[in-house]
């Protein structure tokens, strides 16, 4: 009896993986419906798909500074991650994945699926609240003009 409540816990997974920038949405459905095909197939259960969109990379991968991320929250057992890396490593589009295990002993009953969610990405390419270094130079030189003509004005 102990095997059979074992067998219907399942350990809960995260995996983000990263894809070439240039991929259309399209591309990036087709990986996901990959990826949910095998969570189907190996017996495990897919929670949610979350694409972060595109973003910059701390350093180039693949010789490109952005990738397009992708979070993948799924319930299955080791099995399964082994079979999904598999895959994500032998298709081109993607870069780079990582898999993290959140928790034992999941009941796969308590975990709703959720709806896939799609964010927008970086929008702007540089970094709100950092100044441009034009107007970072700009104001020392007018502080040091007007203590000059201060001093002129004293002599």
């Amino acid at each position: 009896m102990a095997e059979t409540t074992a067998a219907q816990r399942l350990r809960e997974y995260e995996t983000i993986f990263l894809v070439k920038p240039d991929l259309t949405d399209d591309n990036v459905d087709r990986l996901k419906e990959r990826v949910r095909g095998i969570v189907n197939r190996e017996g495990g259960k897919l929670i949610r798909f979350t694409v972060w969109g595109k973003k910059k990379t701390l350093y180039p991968i693949a010789k490109q500074p952005r990738a397009i991320y992708v979070h993948t929250h799924f319930l299955g057992d080791s099995k399964l991650v082994a079979e999904v890396e598999r895959n994500l490593r032998n298709i081109d589009e993607v870069t780079r994945y990582l898999s993290v295990k959140l928790a034992d002993e999941v009941d796969p009953e308590s975990r709703p699926v959720l709806e896939d969610v799609k964010l927008a990405g970086d929008v702007e390419e540089t970094r709100p609240g950092v100044p441009e270094r034009e107007s970072f130079r700009a104001e020392p030189a007018e502080e040091a003009s007007d203590t000059e003509e201060e001093a002129s004005e004293e002599a």
